[in-house]
């Protein structure tokens, strides 16, 4: 039985699974678990929205935080859980094992950044799905994946991409070395018009202010950045505007500043699904009251 079969089948009854992936197209060296949740209600015309965790590696809690979202709007959920034991620390899983240990270039297709699309073409192979595109959710270092996976890959499977809270960011330019920015990794001046011509949606809470701490990036070029991550989103963004004015393009990228919510996964994950799904976001007394928790 073919791997898109397997998933199917994993995937037709409702509620939570998890669901283990050997990536044979990437590095089946590394495997990975799909935690997953399927509404009453949902269709093969269904949305689609791969959510990715942070440096924890709650893959199955980032699924939970999207239950609420998945049963009003009949939302397959599917959370690729990237383990510590087999993607150890940020430069496997954040940054994408685009680099081997001694700074080589490694193949294309074993990049953690393909992953996404992958999972949608064998959703659609085994009758899951008949979309053709998704939406992709990443929270803190899911997050810095998801913008790094905007600017290294084909976008066409992505109906909309929204990050919250990154850690740094790899600015839009080919003159610096990833993952400061993406350089050095084989993308040519066509990989940043398309990046800027994607409607990505920066999600930034305003109390995600904090200027130290284990999990808050402090390597030079993250520090060059801002002192904490929501000036970091700011700096993103106007890095992506400058890119754009001398390409002589547009940047189509949102900055959306979510008042009271601090580095939590947990709300920023409604704050999304209230913006794709409900056009709006939610009201301040709403925000208030998610505020003051943490979560990564």
């Amino acid at each position: 039985m073919s791997f898109s079969d397997t998933l199917a089948a994993a995937l037709a009854p409702l509620g939570r699974q998890a669901i283990p992936f050997i990536d044979e197209a990437g590095d089946p060296s590394r495997p990975l678990v799909l935690h997953t949740y399927r509404p009453d209600g949902f269709t093969e015309d269904s949305p689609v929205v791969i959510v990715q965790h942070g440096m924890n590696r709650n893959g199955d809690e980032y699924r939970d935080f999207w239950i609420p979202a998945a049963d009003a709007h009949k939302l397959l959920i599917v959370a690729p859980t990237f383990g510590h034991a087999e993607y150890p620390g940020a430069e496997t899983y954040n940054n994408g094992h685009v680099l081997a240990t001694n700074g080589s270039l490694r193949p294309r297709h074993q990049w953690g950044y393909e992953v996404p699309a992958r999972l949608l073409a064998l959703m659609r192979q085994g009758g899951v799905t008949r979309r053709d595109r998704m939406h992709f959710f990443g929270h803190s270092a899911g997050g810095q994946f998801g913008h790094r996976m905007a600017a290294t890959q084909d976008l066409s499977p992505f109906e909309a991409i929204a990050v919250g809270n990154p850690g740094w960011y790899s600015l839009p330019t080919l003159d610096q070395p990833f993952p400061d920015g993406l350089g050095g990794i084989g993308l040519e001046e066509e990989a940043l018009r398309r990046l800027l011509d994607f409607p990505l949606l920066i999600l930034a809470g305003e109390q995600d202010i904090e200027t130290s701490g284990p999990s808050l990036p402090a390597n030079p070029a993250a520090v060059a950045q801002g002192p904490h991550r929501y000036a970091r989103a700011g700096n993103y963004l106007a890095a992506g505007r400058a890119a754009a004015e001398r390409l002589g393009v547009a940047c189509r990228w949102r900055l959306q500043s979510v008042p009271h919510i601090g580095h939590d996964g947990a709300a920023m994950s409604r704050v999304a699904a209230s913006l794709w799904f409900e056009g709006i976001l939610p009201a301040d007394s709403v925000l208030a009251e998610w505020g003051g928790q943490s979560s990564l």
